[in-house]
């Protein structure tokens, strides 16, 4: 098959990983920018152009779309899709996880376990008090509506800090969550990374000392973890319930079970295969190997 990971950054380690375990498989494996890539809209022949050549007989594709370019990168997964070409990753999939808030609601409408979140379009002051009190009081963490690895994510331990980062956020123009704070969890969190509806590896994330944060990007440790069936059968449906086939799921271990913090469309390799010793990037290879034999089935059978 030819597969094609769509990378900004061919140094990255998950980008790396792909392509050698596409290869090893015996796989022709491309390296795509795809802000580098150019869609053509013609009645009934879509085409995408990849530095001034049009790509053609391509198999399947890896979305890695970073969140500055979602937009784009998602216009050139819509592409490949009206092209027919398999993806792990589908464009509404992406764009729906990538909203902090629409992603929730879809959750919740799921049925999966969730930290209490409240949002409002830029509340009076009193309607701040208001926000703070229905997730149960401070501390209480404060989201912007797109982050990623942390950033824009602040814990205020009391209601005038919690009021003043909200209408900092305001100020700015900008959107944000106000969530519970789940004191049990102790700063850690379970990321479990799903990979065509089964749990692939798990691994528990513990932040630094005063951090509540604890991505590896802002120093946190990683260890291998064995899921409960409850926190498996958590990740699972919220994979599903946005429709990502491949997903890193981030959880809260809390009193009243796994509580789902994010669903991840592009999650690292790098943390879950060194903390894990898995070989998460074969089997995505092999995820795109059995949906497309199984695809060509149904065409034979027809």
């Amino acid at each position: 098959m030819r597969i094609a990971i769509l990378s900004a950054n061919p140094n990255l380690y998950s980008t790396q990983r792909l392509l050698a375990a596409a290869t090893e498989r015996g796989h022709e494996a491309l390296l795509v920018n795809h802000l580098n890539c150019q869609v053509v809209i013609e009645g009934g022949r879509p085409s995408v152009l990849y530095e001034g050549q049009e790509l053609e007989q391509l198999d399947a594709i890896v979305p890695r779309i970073g969140a500055s370019v979602t937009d784009y990168g998602c216009a050139i997964v819509r592409q490949f899709e009206m092209m027919k070409v398999f993806t792990t990753a589908k464009s509404q999939a992406i764009t729906r996880s990538r909203n902090k808030l629409r992603s929730l609601q879809v959750l919740s409408k799921a049925g999966v376990g969730l930290p209490k979140t409240v949002f409002a379009n830029h509340p009076r002051n009193g309607d701040v008090t208001q926000l703070i009190k229905l997730v149960g009081g401070p501390p209480v963490v404060i989201k912007l509506l797109e982050g990623t690895q942390g950033i824009g994510v602040v814990l205020a331990e009391t209601t005038k800090a919690a009021k003043s980062t909200i209408e900092a956020f305001y100020g700015l123009k900008k959107h944000v969550l106000v969530q519970e704070f789940v004191a049990e969890a102790k700063g850690s969190d379970i990321r479990a990374f799903v990979v065509g509806g089964r749990v692939v590896g798990a691994m528990k994330r513990q932040g630094v000392e005063g951090e509540f944060r604890s991505n590896i990007h802002r120093g946190g440790n990683a260890s291998a973890v064995t899921l409960t069936p409850d926190e498996e059968e958590t990740a699972i449906n919220a994979a599903r319930a946005l429709g990502l086939k491949v997903a890193g799921v981030d959880m809260l271990p809390s009193e009243r079970g796994p509580l789902v913090l994010e669903v991840n469309s592009s999650p690292g390799l790098e943390g879950i295969e060194t903390a894990t010793g898995a070989d998460i990037a074969t089997e995505i290879i092999a995820y795109i190997e059995d949906k497309i034999r199984a695809d060509e089935g149904d065409i034979v059978g027809v």
